[in-house]
């Protein structure tokens, strides 16, 4: 197995859990929150594809998908079109109201180009350093661990509110 195919297996498998969690789920169940100021399923795999998306963009150096591709219009928040979702308050996780087609879509794209940014990765691209600003510097490898450690707790929250949205018949 090569680098990019490890790496590609691993975004796979955040891509599997999105599909299993959004599953049948209708807009109620999406929007289920255990408590007033939890996250719901839809504000979850929103935040998690926004970030992926603009981190992989950064990385590749090309414009992110929600913006160039009409995802921002279709998703029609109110948010700035740049916004990941980092620092969202109650009120904004509430205003995420997508259905599970609009997220799946969403984030099938943005996995899409993930993957082709991917397999053109070569071992020697991990370590070229993309921000000094931090000590030690972060490069390739380091943001793509991050990117897949936040993304796979993401579906891992996502998913259990999806039991507990089931388990409450919503």
């Amino acid at each position: 197995m090569t680098l990019s195919e490890l790496l590609i297996e691993e975004f796979s498998r955040i891509q599997g859990g999105v599909r299993a969690t959004l599953k049948n789920a209708t807009v109620e169940t999406l929007t289920f929150r255990a408590d007033a100021d939890a996250n719901t399923i839809a504000w979850l795999i929103w935040h998690l594809s926004r970030v992926q998306d603009d981190h992989l963009a950064d990385l590749a150096g090309t414009v992110q998908i929600y913006t160039s591709q009409g995802w921002a219009q279709r998703f029609d928040l109110p948010f700035e079109p740049g916004a990941t979702g980092y620092g969202h308050r109650s009120a904004d996780v509430a205003a995420v109201r997508a259905d599970a087609e609009l997220l799946r879509g969403y984030y099938d794209a943005v996995h899409t180009t993930t993957v082709a940014y991917l397999a053109t990765l070569t071992e020697a691209d991990l370590n070229r350093v993309i921000d000094e600003s931090w000590t030690p510097a972060v490069t390739v490898g380091v943001r793509l661990s991050s990117v897949l450690s936040d993304d796979l707790e993401h579906v891992g929250q996502a998913a259990f509110v999806r039991g507990l949205a089931d388990r409450a018949g919503v």
